[in-house]
């Protein structure tokens, strides 16, 4: 099997490719993780989807050709910058609400309906914020981190950190995980 043949990228990847570049946006998703997100997405029918850290919008563009047309996803990142970029790429997508917040406070503040699947690719929802974040998984709901291999831009002390998260979610009784040494390291859970 031939992973690297990526069958249906979205329409605007590789513009978001090019501006992420352009940019200097040295965080963009891989592309595995895009795919991944795209079919988990394609298992909830009029999903509600939550994205913590829009960043260019690599994931979400994945995420977005996984949805159906009764769905709807949130992203939210606190860089203006990035959000007023993601809006160019997105702005015909009426499924789509980008929020432009600081991921802590937004989800201190949060209350709406939960969630189907969320995609915690920001350090709130993922390495603080944990139990609020599965709070507002709905039952069989997805929680998916990535970059949990150590990666070449991490700085100094972040591998301890991604190591005490790991032991953490393996030790949670609420969800069921996978722990996927692929890409750039996964965990996918399942909220019981």
């Amino acid at each position: 099997m031939d992973q690297s043949a990526i069958i249906e990228r979205p329409k605007q990847y590789q513009d978001l490719l090019e501006k992420s570049k352009e940019m200097g946006f040295t965080m963009p998703s891989d592309i595995y993780i895009g795919t991944l997100l795209k079919t988990l997405v394609a298992s909830k029918p009029a999903g509600n989807f939550l994205e913590l850290g829009t960043g260019i919008g690599l994931s979400l563009s994945w995420m977005i050709q996984g949805m159906d047309e009764d769905s709807r996803i949130l992203s939210v990142d606190n860089d203006s910058e990035l959000i007023e970029a993601a809006q160019l790429f997105f702005e015909d997508e009426d499924r789509l609400e980008l929020v432009c917040d600081d991921g802590e406070k937004w989800l201190e503040e949060y209350n709406g309906d939960t969630f189907d699947l969320i995609f915690a690719d920001a350090w709130p929802g993922k390495y603080s914020h944990l139990d609020t974040v599965l709070g507002m998984l709905k039952i069989g709901g997805f929680y998916v981190i990535d970059d949990m291999k150590k990666q070449p831009n991490w700085p100094e002390g972040h591998e301890e950190k991604a190591n005490k998260l790991v032991k953490t979610i393996e030790k949670r009784k609420d969800i069921t995980i996978t722990k996927m040494d692929w890409s750039t390291g996964l965990i996918v859970a399942v909220k019981k």
